[in-house]
């Protein structure tokens, strides 16, 4: 049990992870200011090192992750289009950035909540995500 529940906890970081990176990617040439680049660029940066971790523990279990459902992620891209068509801003970024970190937050409390077996380390990475989530909410929230 506790090794299934960890590679389903850790699957569910790597979807997580790569639906937050591609997030990012999607907005990040619309920025103006330098502040909120870097601040993006910064959590794209930690997302990407959270990721190797996930990657080589995945390995580890001879996993190959997983990726963002698609649906959900048409859905971000069209929605991050479509508001930036009308009205391409740091206000709309942050506001598409925030409600995607919101997301991101509650998906993975639910998980750590559903797959309480998974080993600390899992958990802690799925704790660690949680917070950067939440801490680049707080960070953009000037943009607003």
């Amino acid at each position: 049990m506790i090794e299934n529940d960890t590679i389903k906890l850790l699957r569910e970081c790597d979807a997580g992870v790569k639906m937050g990176t591609a997030s990012i990617d999607d907005v990040i040439e619309y920025v103006d200011s330098d502040a909120l680049r870097k601040c993006l660029s910064n959590c794209k940066i930690e997302h990407e090192k959270l990721n190797v971790e996930i990657q080589e523990l995945l390995d580890k279990y001879k996993d190959d992750g997983k990726d963002p459902n698609p649906v959900a992620k048409t859905m971000s891209w069209m929605k991050t289009n479509m508001k930036l068509k009308m009205k391409e801003s740091d206000a709309t970024i942050a506001d598409l950035i925030t409600d995607g970190c919101n997301m991101g937050v509650k998906s993975l409390n639910k998980y750590l909540n559903e797959y309480k077996a998974a080993d600390e380390i899992s958990k802690d990475i799925t704790k660690r995500l949680i917070n950067l989530e939440e801490q680049l909410a707080i960070d953009i929230r000037c943009f607003l």
